[in-house]
């Protein structure tokens, strides 16, 4: 899994953690159909997002076998990806997400 910061305003100093100041994460998880990994992301983030961040978040799960032009607008790479886009800086996390140090890292949860 790697995080990719796509906010080039955010280098330097950081602000507060948002998980501290209790932010909502609104994410997207861009998956292809039932293949293993997409379904390991699935579940993972899930676990994830109910173990760190209970009450603060939104996930949509999308589907980019059943519309394929989602990837191109979305400028995917590869899939399984997680696009956290609120708080901001928007951040992309490619891979199954079983890494959760990588996650609570690339999100700034302590």
């Amino acid at each position: 899994m790697s995080v990719v910061d796509t906010d080039p305003e955010s280098a330097g100093t950081k602000p507060d953690s948002p998980a501290e100041a209790g932010e909502r994460y609104i994410f997207k998880l861009y998956i292809t159909g039932a293949a293993p990994s997409s379904l390991r992301a699935v579940v993972n983030v899930r676990k994830f997002c109910e173990t760190y961040l209970a009450g603060r978040f939104e996930m949509e799960i999308i589907d980019i076998f059943k519309d394929p032009h989602i990837a191109r607008a979305a400028e995917l790479i590869a899939a399984p990806t997680l696009v956290k886009e609120s708080p901001l800086p928007v951040r992309r996390f490619i891979g199954d997400m079983s890494r959760t140090e990588k996650l609570l890292a690339g999100l700034d949860i302590a």
